[in-house]
């Protein structure tokens, strides 16, 4: 069965399955330990109380990332109800005074963007203790397990 705003606590008001076009699957039911199976919209499966509340059927708007934002005004709206993250300034484009990349003649970093894990506050920005950068190459393998 298909279910949505899946409860993971009995009367936690649902936690799993929420996010628009989700679902989950319930597989199977032990009613001796009052357990259920449920799949998540991840592929995991995961056992939950019986006693959890769920929605039948799948959660409205899915496909909405795949319409494209077309315009800045879009996306002006979109992170305007969430949090203040729009629009991101790169750092080489500030002064040298609000970022460690700023400054300069030319846009560019200047030092290795390559950081530390113990550098302080405030000098902590590019990659973070990277174990490496650049381009990925050679085949790439996906690890299937069940």
């Amino acid at each position: 069965t298909i279910i949505c705003n899946i409860e993971r606590y009995a009367g936690d008001r649902s936690s799993i399955a929420r996010a628009s076009g989700t679902y989950g699957i319930i597989v199977a039911h032990n009613p001796d330990a009052g357990l259920t199976r449920i799949k998540l919209p991840s592929g995991s499966k995961k056992l939950i109380p019986s006693s959890c509340r769920a929605m039948v059927g799948q959660v409205a708007g899915g496909g909405r990332t795949e319409k494209p934002l077309l315009k800045a005004g879009a996306s002006y709206h979109k992170y305007k109800v969430k949090r203040n993250c729009w629009p991101k300034v790169r750092g080489v484009a500030m002064n040298p005074v609000e970022h460690p990349h700023g400054g300069g003649n030319h846009q560019h970093i200047g030092h290795p963007s390559t950081m530390s894990r113990m550098a302080p506050p405030g000098m902590k920005v590019g990659l973070i203790a990277a174990r490496r950068t650049g381009r990925l190459k050679g085949a790439q393998t996906i690890k299937d397990s069940e």
